[in-house]
Parts: C-alpha cells; sequence; structure tokens
C-alpha cells in the first residue's frame, strides 16, 4: 500500500475543532496548508482525502479544494458532489477503498494527504489497516501545533500519536531543514503568532 501524509493542526491535547468548525482562525496557517496540499509536479496531482464531515465544513465557495483531487469518505453512496474538471471529487465508502484508488493511480496522484476529521485519522493511524509484515501506510504527519491558548473548548480530538502504543515504529520529530526540503520551499520556523495565537509548524516520521 503506497504511503499517506497525515496533515492537521491541533492543540498540545490534540483538540482539533469545537461545533463542527476550527477554534482559530490563523489566515498563513491555511495558506501553508493549501500551498503544500495543492504543490504537485506538471502532469499530477495531489490527493486529500477527509470524510464527509469535513468535507462540509469546508465553506461552500472554497469547495472542491482547488487544484487537487477531492476525495469524500461516506457511507452514504448516493451523497452528491459536484463536478469539477479542474479538481476532480470522488466517493468512497470507507478508507481502505480511498487508500487503495489512490495507490493504483500513480502517475496521476503526487501525494496522498489525509485532512481530517478525527475518525479518519484515529481510522489512518490504526495498525488495523497492517499486515504482519506490512509498513504503515501513514509514515509523515505535517502537524501545526497549537501552543496558547489551550482552546479547552474543543470538542473533537485527533489521536495522540506520541503515545507509546507499542505496536508501531515509533513516531521521530523531524528537523526543520527536513519538512523544508520535503514541502519543497520556505517554511516560517520557530514560534508564529497570528491573531493572539502562538503555533509552530512541525513534522513527524516514522
Amino acid at each position: 500500500m503506497s504511503s499517506f501524509t497525515i496533515i492537521v493542526a491541533a492543540t498540545r491535547t490534540n483538540g482539533i475543532g469545537q461545533n463542527g468548525r476550527l477554534p482559530w482562525r490563523l489566515p498563513k496557517e491555511i495558506a501553508y496548508f493549501a500551498r503544500v496540499t495543492s504543490t504537485a509536479p506538471e502532469g499530477s496531482m495531489n490527493a486529500v482525502i477527509m470524510g464527509r464531515n469535513t468535507w462540509e465544513s469546508i465553506p461552500q465557495k472554497f469547495r472542491p479544494l482547488p487544484r487537487r483531487i477531492n476525495i469524500v469518505i461516506s457511507g452514504n453512496q448516493e451523497y452528491p458532489l459536484p463536478s469539477d474538471a479542474s479538481s476532480p471529487c470522488y466517493l468512497h465508502n470507507e478508507l481502505d477503498s480511498a487508500l487503495r484508488w489512490t495507490g493504483g493511480v500513480e502517475k496521476t496522484i503526487h501525494r496522498r494527504f489525509i485532512i481530517g476529521g478525527a475518525l479518519l485519522y484515529s481510522e489512518c493511524l490504526s495498525p488495523k489497516l497492517l499486515s504482519p509484515s506490512s509498513t504503515p501506510p501513514v509514515n509523515r504527519i505535517l502537524l501545526t501545533r497549537i501552543i496558547e491558548p489551550a482552546f479547552e473548548e474543543c470538542d473533537v480530538y485527533m489521536p495522540d500519536f506520541l503515545a507509546d502504543g507499542g505496536e508501531q515504529p515509533q513516531w521521530t520529530r523531524a528537523s526543520h531543514q527536513e519538512l523544508e526540503d520535503w514541502v519543497g520551499g520556505a517554511v516560517p520556523t520557530g514560534l508564529q503568532v497570528e491573531n493572539g495565537v502562538t503555533y509552530e509548524f512541525q513534522m513527524w516520521v516514522r
């Protein structure tokens, strides 16, 4: 199975949302997300895989996410998606189906990103996706760590991927230079402050 990257903004306690939306407003962080997930060599595109709730949390005027292949996971196989030749949308009923489908079109898809929500993060980090001899399909996490405030009002959380579960290889934080090399361009280093929120761009690999 081809490898995938999680991209997420999360608090120190792994909070990622409140009432179906992001609890912070960080335009520069959103611009980073857009640049990373849409940059691909000519003739290919990146795929962004998301659950239906994440899809619906994107303002309608911004979806599908442009210059990316949008893949939505929903148990409703009649769920309507827009038709956009420049930013195609595909519906899958489960994460495993989406992962295997994207792995079968290597020449078209450059990179594959899981962009939310919590259920997909939990599922793709689960060892249940692995056979005893396989490597983890998710081997990279692009984490925007929200340092402060704590955003204790979050009601949606991603798994604590740094917790020692003992079943998979452990995560290691990459250097900032390694992050920039992988992204293919400059990334602000150190603590960033925007709209009263302190955060940091990080990359974790295994």
